[in-house]
Parts: C-alpha cells; sequence; structure tokens
C-alpha cells in the first residue's frame, strides 16, 4: 500500500466514524450487529467499489429486497432493513472479505476495533441491568425523604456505583477490597448492615472503583450519570 492508499483508507475509516459511534445507542448483541455491517457497508461503498456495485445491483433486481429499503426510508428502522437485505445478497460475503482485506492491507483491525466496541457496550449493558432493582430503591428511598440532602444523594450514588463494579470483570479486586473496607457481608446486598459513616468516599480504596465504573461507561458508549438518571 502507498502511503497515498493509507491515507485514502484513514480518510474513509473517518467518514464513516458517525456508523460505528451508533454502538452507544444498542441495547442488545442484534443491534449491535447490524450497526458492525452498517459500518462495512459503508467503508466498501468506497474501498471496494467492485464488490459494492455488484452486492447494490442484486437489492436493485431483488424486488422484496427493494421494496422493503424503499419503505423503510427514514423510518426508525431503516438501517436494520438495508443491513438485512445486504447480508441477503449472494455477494455479501464477497463484499465483506474485500472491506477485511483491504484493512489488513493498510495495518488496521476492523474486527479487533469493533470488538472492543462490543465488549465494552454488552459489559455497561450488563452492569446497567443487574444494577437496576438496586437503584430502583435507591431513587424510590431519595424521593420519598423530604429532608434529603445533596450528602445523601452522593451516599445512594456510592451504593450504585459499588453495584455496578460487580458485574465489570476488570473490577473484581477493587469491589472486593470496597466490600471489606466497609465491612459488607452479602456483597449481592451493600443494603444490608450498611453504615452510612464506613461508606466514606475519602477512603483510598474507593477511588478506583468510582474511576473504574466511570471508565467501563465511557467504554460502553455512556456515563455514570446517565445510568443513574435512566
Amino acid at each position: 500500500m502507498t502511503d497515498q492508499e493509507v491515507a485514502h483508507f484513514t480518510e474513509v475509516f473517518n467518514r464513516n466514524r458517525a456508523t460505528l459511534a451508533l454502538f452507544s445507542k444498542c441495547s442488545t448483541k442484534d443491534e449491535l450487529d447490524v450497526v458492525r455491517d452498517a459500518f462495512f457497508l459503508g467503508m466498501a461503498s468506497q474501498l471496494c467499489p467492485n464488490e459494492y456495485e455488484a452486492m447494490r445491483e442484486s437489492l436493485i433486481t431483488d424486488d422484496t429486497a427493494f421494496d422493503a429499503i424503499a419503505s423503510s426510508i427514514n423510518t426508525d428502522n431503516g438501517l436494520e432493513t438495508t443491513v438485512t437485505a445486504a447480508r441477503a445478497s449472494p455477494h455479501w460475503l464477497d463484499l465483506v472479505t474485500a472491506v477485511h482485506a483491504v484493512s489488513s492491507a493498510v495495518g488496521s483491525d476492523l474486527d479487533g476495533i469493533w470488538n472492543t466496541l462490543e465488549k465494552g457496550r454488552m459489559e455497561w449493558l450488563g452492569a446497567v441491568t443487574a444494577a437496576h432493582p438496586l437503584k430502583v430503591i435507591l431513587k424510590e428511598a431519595l424521593n420519598k425523604d423530604k429532608n434529603k440532602t445533596e450528602r445523601d444523594e452522593v451516599d445512594m450514588k456510592m451504593v450504585y456505583i459499588y453495584a455496578l463494579s460487580l458485574s465489570i470483570e476488570s473490577l473484581a479486586n477493587e469491589s472486593e477490597a470496597w466490600r471489606k473496607v466497609v465491612k459488607m457481608k452479602n456483597k449481592a446486598n451493600p443494603l444490608q448492615d450498611y453504615n452510612v459513616d464506613l461508606w466514606d468516599p475519602r477512603k483510598e480504596e474507593w477511588r478506583p472503583l468510582d474511576l473504574g465504573v466511570q471508565e467501563a461507561a465511557e467504554r460502553g458508549g455512556s456515563s455514570f450519570q446517565a445510568a443513574w438518571d435512566a
């Protein structure tokens, strides 16, 4: 690959970053797969014209695929419909193979890039789902407390951060260290024997846990505050 070809690949990749960013809107593995394949389509349209044109023509000449795509334009399921039709094309595998060949030639690992995004999103979704019942309890308690203070909300957020950390594999040591600091008997129930005086964010064991959860949220295309507010 010449420097010019590498530069072109980089330019095309950057043009398709907006599609990659849609991973942060996904709530299931299937939705993530749609975004991944939409990204491949976008890359192929500019890097692999022969394979892309063959696939496009197959969709145009397939009445079912053409009608489905046409009727989904400017709808919420437009992207999914287009990707579904493209996958069904006899030229889909050739297109994906061609995209990977070009990326490999310039030293870019598209699968590695995507797998990092997907893993981060799925991990965060799992953590948010697992901690949701506890969050409901915490927020209900806050809403019922007419005399609540900002510190009360901080205390509840700390409990929620801990709950999120239990589903983040890389934070196993940090969550266990914090469990010991606050003398928690049942790691799955931080409210049992809860002692607010022990839950002090100034303790050195708290910062790694706090930052770790925030970083996991970022890897998942979100933020801790967004999860708390949802």
